[in-house]
C-alpha cells in the first residue's frame, strides 16, 4: 500500500507539473526593433526549463525577413519545427533600419527562405487552437495586431466550425499584450503597435473575448538589457547576441527597452513578483492614441521590483543557451 501511495503521489505531481507547461503562441513584428529577439529567446529558455510550449510563431509584419528570422531562431534553440506564420497582405510593411535582422539572416541557418514559404496567419491560428484544450492556448502579442483582428473577424473552415471570436472565446486562456500606455495626462498615449494598424486594434481592444493582460510602454521602457549579453564573451555563433551587437553599435546605445521581453515573461511566470497590476479600461481612438480609464475589462502592469532587478531576470534568460543535442 505504500508503494503504490508513492507512485500514486509522484504520478499526480508529475501530472501537475506537466499541466503548469504553458501552451503559446507568439505573434511578432520582428524587424523595426530587436526586443523581439530577446523576446524569443525568452520564450526558448522557458520552453527549455519545461515551463512553456511554443505552438506556433506568427509574423504580423511582411517586412522581407520576419519569417526567416523566426525561422532562424527556432531552428537555433533546436526546434525547427514550429510553425511560422505571416499575414498574407502588402501591409504593414516596416523595415530593419540598424540592419541586425539581415546580418542574422545571412550568417545562421533556417529552413523558411521567405515569407512566401509561411504559412498565412489566420489559417494557422485557426488550426492550432481547434486542436488544442479548450481554455488553454494563451497568446503574446509584441506587434501589430493585425493577425488577431483579421482572426476574430474569420469565418468557420475546414479546422472549425466556429467563427474567429467564438473560437478564441472557447480555445484562448489569454492573451497577454506589449502595447499602449499611460502618458503624461496620466490616461493617454500614442503607441507604436497600436497606432501602425489602428483599425486592428480598435477591434481588438474592443472584442477580444478572453482575459486580457497589457505591458504598457512605460513598463518595457525603464527595463535597459542587452550591454550583458553582447559582453558575455561565452557566448559565441548566437544570432540572439548577434543581433542585439549589430543593432546596439548602429543605434550607439549600451542597452536597449525591454519591452517585447516583459509580456513573454508575465505569459509564463505571472504577474508577481515582477510587477503588480490594476484593473482599467481603455480605448483606442481612430489615430491610434489610446485612452485609459478607471474599468475592469484589462489587467494592467504596474512597476514593483525595480526596473533594474528585472532587468537582470530577463538578461540572464536572454543569455540561455541551446540544450546540447
Amino acid at each position: 500500500m505504500r508503494y503504490f501511495f508513492l507512485v500514486f503521489t509522484l504520478c499526480v505531481s508529475t501530472f501537475c507539473f506537466a499541466q503548469k507547461k504553458v501552451s503559446i503562441i507568439l505573434d511578432t513584428d520582428i524587424a523595426p526593433d530587436y526586443d523581439d529577439v530577446g523576446a524569443m529567446a525568452l520564450l526558448h529558455a522557458f520552453a527549455d526549463a519545461g515551463e512553456a510550449e511554443i505552438l506556433a510563431t506568427i509574423s504580423c509584419n511582411v517586412f522581407e525577413t520576419t519569417a526567416p528570422t523566426l525561422s532562424l531562431l527556432n531552428t537555433y534553440f533546436n526546434r525547427p519545427g514550429i510553425p511560422i506564420g505571416i499575414t498574407k497582405a502588402d501591409k504593414p510593411n516596416y523595415d530593419c533600419k540598424q540592419k541586425w535582422a539581415q546580418g542574422i539572416v545571412s550568417k545562421y541557418p533556417h529552413a523558411l527562405k521567405s515569407n512566401g514559404e509561411a504559412v498565412d496567419a489566420v489559417q494557422l491560428y485557426r488550426k492550432i487552437l481547434a486542436s488544442r484544450p479548450d481554455n488553454s492556448v494563451t497568446i503574446v502579442t509584441v506587434g501589430f495586431f493585425t493577425n488577431l483582428a483579421n482572426l476574430l473577424s474569420s469565418g468557420a473552415d475546414e479546422f472549425s466550425t466556429l467563427n474567429g471570436k467564438a473560437l478564441v472565446a472557447k480555445k484562448v486562456k489569454q492573451l497577454v499584450s506589449m502595447a499602449a500606455g499611460i502618458g503624461k495626462d496620466g490616461k493617454s498615449f500614442r503607441e507604436y503597435n497600436v497606432w501602425v494598424d489602428a483599425p486592428a486594434s480598435q477591434k481588438v481592444f474592443t472584442e477580444w473575448p478572453t482575459p486580457f493582460t497589457v505591458s504598457g510602454f512605460e513598463i518595457g521602457h525603464k527595463i535597459i538589457t542587452g550591454a550583458s549579453l553582447v559582453a558575455n564573451a561565452s557566448i559565441q555563433n548566437s544570432p540572439v547576441k548577434d543581433a542585439f551587437q549589430i543593432a546596439l553599435d548602429f543605434d550607439k546605445t549600451p542597452g536597449r527597452h525591454s519591452w517585447d521581453q516583459t509580456a513573454v515573461l508575465v505569459a509564463v511566470k505571472g504577474i508577481d513578483p515582477y510587477f503588480s497590476s490594476r484593473k482599467v479600461n481603455i480605448a483606442i481612438q481612430d489615430d491610434g492614441t489610446d485612452v485609459v480609464s478607471p474599468g475592469d475589462r484589462f489587467t494592467y502592469l504596474v512597476e514593483k521590483m525595480p526596473p533594474e532587478e528585472v532587468a537582470r531576470v530577463i538578461e540572464k534568460l536572454m543569455m540561455h543557451q541551446p540544450v546540447k543535442k
